[in-house]
């Protein structure tokens, strides 16, 4: 069984997505037997990040929005194109929160009618649900955040609960939903000292941390001044605070969750990249032949 997650970004915020200091491309998550690939979060740099570690966005089967803030969504339709092969093949399913997928309070919808009819599903969760996705038991957790319908995730695998919190304010009780996960990964926006509403902060990273004691935390959603800060020297106060292992993610990390618990970086590739399933000149137009209109 596999259970792998590549960081395609480790950037949040507006500020971080604007300047793409870091990557805010979201998780892929390889999963099952056969393997199945999920990705969560598809915000910008996704496309470019895929590209860069040759991942066909075709051989996605799912993809699963949080919230309604474009550092989590908007390369979300190019990514739902690839996953329908160009939107020619009715195939994957998309998950996401009622502002991603119908619109509320005057957030979203975030992708077109078009878009979401081109996937076999689209299906809006809310906190509390339990969504089988591809085999893939995933649980459903409430957030605190300026787009209310914002949601986290627990994903129940066979090496143990690894939850992605999403962006959120803390309190105790949205910490104890995460109690029993073996990997935290936490959306960090910003150093110590610096709290501001809606989400977490390295002081209230070590409080959640130290409630959930999982075995391993990864901050992620770094935003500018956390990244001008040092996102690593952050990591290192919560684990002397807490005593659990935690690191600042890195973009194209790699998460191998088994026996134990692996961290590697995802191999790059430069030039031109095209699948093989991408459109091809057709042969009567080879050659010197009729010309067409591509």
């Amino acid at each position: 069984m596999t259970f792998r997650i590549t960081f395609l970004g480790t950037g949040g915020g507006r500020h971080t997505s604007m300047f793409q200091t870091r990557c805010t491309g979201g998780m892929l998550i390889e999963h099952g037997d056969p393997v199945m690939r999920m990705h969560v979060d598809p915000g910008p740099g996704a496309l470019t990040q895929m590209r860069r570690i040759r991942y066909d966005v075709g051989s996605t089967d799912s993809v699963v929005i949080s919230h309604a803030h474009p550092d989590h969504y908007s390369d979300g339709p190019c990514v739902i194109e690839g996953m329908t092969r160009g939107g020619w093949v009715k195939r994957g399913h998309l998950y996401g929160s009622p502002t991603v997928i119908e619109g509320e309070g005057g957030l979203g919808p975030c992708l077109s009618p078009y878009h979401l009819g081109l996937p076999i599903s689209s299906t809006a969760f809310r906190p509390g649900d339990v969504l089988d996705i591809d085999e893939q038991r995933v649980e459903i957790c409430r957030a605190r955040h300026s787009d209310p319908t914002n949601v986290g995730f627990r994903f129940d695998t066979p090496f143990g609960v690894v939850s992605y919190v999403s962006d959120t304010d803390y309190d105790e009780d949205i910490g104890r939903q995460y109690i029993g996960s073996r990997v935290l990964i936490l959306p960090v926006t910003t150093p110590h000292n610096n709290r501001i509403n809606y989400h977490m902060c390295t002081d209230t990273a070590i409080e959640m941390v130290d409630l959930v004691k999982p075995e391993l935390c990864i901050f992620t959603h770094l935003g500018i001044v956390m990244i001008e800060e040092g996102p690593d020297a952050q990591a290192e106060m919560c684990q002397d605070a807490t005593g659990v292992r935690t690191v600042a993610g890195k973009d194209l990390m790699v998460l191998d969750v088994g026996e134990d618990l692996e961290l590697s970086q995802a191999r790059t590739y430069d030039g031109e990249w095209i699948p093989e399933w991408a459109p091809k000149l057709p042969e009567k137009y080879r050659d010197g032949g009729q010309k067409g209109n591509f």
